[in-house]
């Protein structure tokens, strides 16, 4: 409703004429410099294999000496190293933040290759995004991490683009601003990049990757912008080196054959890839980032929270609106899985229960199994026991019964010795 009525009244506007000076023709001064005392920020995200020269590139392009350690070819896996510099030129302040991709590439299986470089652009957008829901935000003083430009490094093989490279490039084209470069494009011939050029741009059209294209709808840049375009992807060569030539110190590579130069346009592409991506598109490059990619990721995102513009008869949805069914939505799952745990529990109670009974009768059964036994143990020791008492007495009784008969024994053999002595005696007084 209140789009509708903006949009009725933007309808009935008058143009009228001013009768004199009033100054508002000032405001784009006063943008420019308020900018200008806000400083700028620029974050790039190289992209590309171990030894493609990533890291002298962006020295080159700066035209300073970034501090970092050569990268090594043993990484576990692919690491986003970023570093952020204060860079200033004339009286305006730039903060440079380098991404860099460290062991993009060197394992075996690089299947996965593609996701830490996805994580690590979602977190910044996440980043964002959570910074712009906050009820207290300073945006005007947030650090900006969003990568405005991918620079990805293509290895100067000559025949086509490796696998990795068309389904990285694919993963990222609605994420960030792609442009392919050619690294070390000295290492080919000009009839060969000519033809690697063609090749890459048809692969890159056959597979649906979209790269970031260089704006012509503004008439002070379409047209050089509209040339450049045409050049993609560039074939480019970094090095921090200065050398003698004629008259002048230059940027350049020294080789036994000859020496290449980095700014000269008859050898490679440095310089359009300065001019396109540093003097004349930086800042269509951090729009394009904000109101596209950032764009798409919030909507997205927003829309996975259950927020939405309309509601299924194409009205309005207000923001207060939205949170109600969003928060009704969610007590009412809430409930359902309050409701679930609880049955749940009282599920698993049940069956405790049924156990510690199941259990307690087992331990029953066994102590009465336990105590039969004892029992019928008990009767038989005691049957042992009356049994060898028995056989005691019984022994006893032998043993008393055979000591009387000894005892009688020796009495009646006594009386006989007697009785003989006797009979003796009287013999002898016969």
């Amino acid at each position: 409703m209140a789009a509708a009525e903006v949009a009725r009244q933007g309808e009935g506007c008058r143009t009228v004429p001013l009768s004199g000076h009033v100054g508002f023709d000032s405001l784009p001064d006063q943008l420019v410099n308020k900018s200008v005392n806000h400083g700028f920020c620029f974050n790039i995200l190289c992209v590309g294999e171990t030894g493609l020269g990533k890291s002298t590139l962006m020295d080159t392009l700066f035209n300073t000496k970034f501090e970092g350690d050569p990268a090594s070819h043993s990484q576990p896996g692919v690491q986003l190293k970023s570093s952020t510099y204060d860079l200033q030129e004339s009286n305006v302040n730039l903060k440079l933040t380098i991404v860099s991709t460290v062991g993009f590439g060197d394992q075996i299986n690089k299947e996965d290759s593609y996701k830490p470089i996805v994580e690590f652009i979602d977190a910044q957008f996440e980043a964002y995004l959570q910074e712009e829901l906050k009820i207290k935000r300073v945006l005007h003083n947030y650090h900006d991490t969003r990568i405005h430009a991918c620079l990805y490094f293509i290895a100067p093989t000559g025949h086509s683009l490796k696998s990795l490279d068309l389904v990285t490039m694919k993963k990222l084209d609605s994420k960030v601003n792609i442009i392919p470069i050619i690294a070390k494009s000295d290492a080919i011939s000009k009839s060969e990049l000519t033809k690697f050029k063609i090749k890459i741009t048809s692969e890159l059209v056959s597979n649906g990757v979209q790269i970031y294209q260089f704006p012509t709808d503004d008439e002070s840049v379409a047209e050089i912008n509209g040339t450049m375009n045409a050049h993609l992807p560039f074939a480019v060569i970094g090095s921090t080196e200065e050398l003698k030539i004629g008259n002048k110190m230059m940027k350049a590579r020294q080789y036994p054959w000859g020496t290449v130069q980095v700014e000269n346009e008859a050898h490679c592409d440095f310089v359009k890839l300065r001019e396109m991506l540093i003097r004349v598109n930086m800042e269509d490059l951090r729009e394009q980032t904000h109101t596209r990619h950032y764009e798409l990721y919030r909507r997205c995102k927003l829309e996975e929270m259950g927020f939405k513009d309309t509601d299924p008869d194409s009205k309005p949805f207000s923001l207060q609106e939205t949170y109600e069914a969003k928060r009704n939505e969610f007590l009412g799952e809430l409930q359902k899985k309050e409701e679930a745990m609880r049955q749940m529990f009282v599920q698993r109670v049940k069956e405790k229960e049924a156990e510690l009974k199941e259990a307690e009768k087992e331990l029953h059964e066994k102590f009465d199994r336990l105590k039969k036994l004892h029992q019928d143990e008990k009767k038989k020791l005691e049957d042992k026991k009356k049994s060898l008492d028995d056989e005691v007495n019984a022994f006893k009784q032998r043993k008393t019964a055979a000591e009387l008969l000894q005892s009688q024994a020796q009495q009646a053999g006594g009386s006989q010795t007697l009785k003989r002595d006797k009979e003796r005696k009287n013999s002898g007084f016969l």
